[in-house]
């Protein structure tokens, strides 16, 4: 099969850093064998990647536990036309956990609204270190990522 995806340019790196900015996403994992994906908070932490508070008391918390490779997608469709012609961001990687109080004052800065659960002990701080990313900009707009790509 032909490569039909367009190298990263000033333009894709641009529009990856706009859509690494969103306030959540759905994240993809495997969970006993099976695919799970669910809408989580996430916020992007620069030089660590795709920073993501969850429960151990959520399914993609035991998912992450059994295997720690999972994708998120970012972006979602505007107000008008066809989805598929909005932007879209892939980001895979690898989960590992941070240390929730070294972050505490840059995830609250940022989604102030998690002051209500930010604390509560079965909540983790975790972050999803890219390996990779497919940014879809629209119809014949898709380009591979690698990591240093993304901000």
């Amino acid at each position: 099969m032909p490569e039909t995806h367009h190298p990263p340019d000033a333009e894709i790196r641009a529009l990856a850093a706009r859509l690494v900015g969103v306030s959540h996403g759905a994240l993809a994992t495997s969970l006993d064998g099976a695919p799970l994906v669910t809408r989580v908070g996430c916020l992007w932490l620069d030089g660590a990647g795709m920073g993501l508070l969850i429960s151990d008391l959520s399914d993609h918390a035991r998912a992450l536990a059994q295997d720690p490779k999972a994708a998120i997608l970012l972006g979602e469709p505007g107000a008008g036309g066809d989805p598929l012609t909005h932007p879209r961001l892939t980001v895979r990687g690898t989960v590992h956990a941070l240390d929730k109080d070294a972050w505490r004052e840059t995830w609250l800065a940022a989604r102030p609204k998690a002051k209500l659960y930010y604390d509560f002990t079965d909540f983790r701080l975790l972050v999803l270190e890219p390996s990779d990313a497919l940014l879809n900009g629209g119809f014949g707009r898709a380009s591979r990522l690698a990591p240093s790509d993304l901000p």
